[in-house]
């Protein structure tokens, strides 16, 4: 029994290295790995010239690089352009004017008062520099909203067009056909450009200009991206107005959140001037000296400014960018 349990045992071991190292090269697995790895080795690829074939992720970037220099651009933007963005129709010469002639009345309304010559000229720098731009930033970012909230369903309208079959720039004619203010406006500004010679890219790049949202600057690439590499434009405006959307909502979430903070910053701010109108509804004699002595009316300027200097600084704190 021990010698035929070593024999098998033994023919068990040569059948394994048998097994293990001549059956490939019997059978021929060897030569077929061999085949499959020379099948599935990736031959080398030649390499274009940049100078002949430009690839679209190249033009991308440089769309984006396009875009950026754009904006750094629009920070430093002129009064006469605030004045379109505002939706006025006056120059720059009668917006100066206006200016000059509002300061100069509530300085002449402040000296008459005998309020002093140097609280006279803090109001009049104050009436005709500070509140015609005001005026303007509050006009424009008014426009801005009506602008944001149109937006999306012209993206949709453009969408639906394009899968009907109509071109881009008669998707374009239809949004100035129904679109309200001042969205009708602004893309019949598009159509205006592009009727001129400018590429439809570029037009719809110059809606940034005149309406500095990133809504608009959205807007502005993806045509800009599609007129210069192609693709499938329905799809990528169906994402744009999913982006839009999802914006919108956003903002107002952060609204609901902020309202708090927003409620106590204008309750801190009114505080002063509140008790400043009880303080001298039961005793006038005790306040009046801010106003008729030559130091309470410094004190009383200095005050204004510092409460408006809190104020702003509150506004800041309590505004987010998304």
């Amino acid at each position: 029994m021990q010698t035929l349990a070593i024999a098998f045992m033994s023919a068990v071991t040569l059948g394994g290295l048998a097994w293990v190292f001549l059956y490939p090269l019997l059978s021929g697995e060897r030569k077929a790995e061999k085949r499959r790895e020379s099948f599935a080795r990736p031959e080398p690829t030649r390499r274009l010239d940049r100078s002949q074939q430009r690839s679209r992720r190249e033009q991308v970037e440089e769309t984006l690089k396009e875009v950026e220099q754009r904006h750094k651009k629009a920070k430093n933007v002129q009064i006469s352009t605030r004045i379109t963005q505002a939706g006025l129709d006056i120059t720059k010469q009668q917006f100066m004017v206006g200016s000059g002639a509002l300061g100069l009345f509530a300085f002449l309304v402040t000296y008459l008062a005998h309020a002093g010559l140097i609280p006279a000229l803090v109001f009049g720098l104050a009436a005709g520099l500070g509140l015609p731009r005001w005026v303007l930033s509050f006009l424009k970012k008014r426009r801005e909203a009506k602008f944001i909230d149109a937006l999306p369903d012209a993206v949709d309208i453009i969408v639906r067009g394009i899968k009907a079959g109509l071109p881009l720039f008669d998707s374009l004619k239809v949004v100035t056909a129904d679109a309200p203010e001042p969205l009708r406006s602004e893309f019949r500004a598009i159509i205006e450009t592009q009727s001129i010679g400018m590429p439809l890219g570029e037009a719809c790049q110059k809606l940034y200009e005149r309406m500095p949202l990133p809504e608009a600057n959205f807007f502005g690439i993806v045509i800009a991206i599609q007129t210069k590499s192609g693709g499938n434009l329905s799809e990528a405006l169906g994402n744009l107005s999913k982006v839009l959307r999802e914006r919108k909502k956003m903002k107002a979430k952060i609204q609901a959140m902020s309202m708090e903070a927003k409620a106590s910053a204008a309750i801190i701010g009114s505080l002063p001037p509140l008790v400043m109108l009880m303080v001298y509804i039961m005793s006038p004699d005790y306040i009046s000296l801010l106003w008729t002595h030559p130091t309470g009316r410094l004190m009383l300027a200095g005050c204004a400014v510092w409460m408006t200097t809190g104020i702003f600084v509150m506004k800041k704190m309590i505004n987010f960018d998304f």
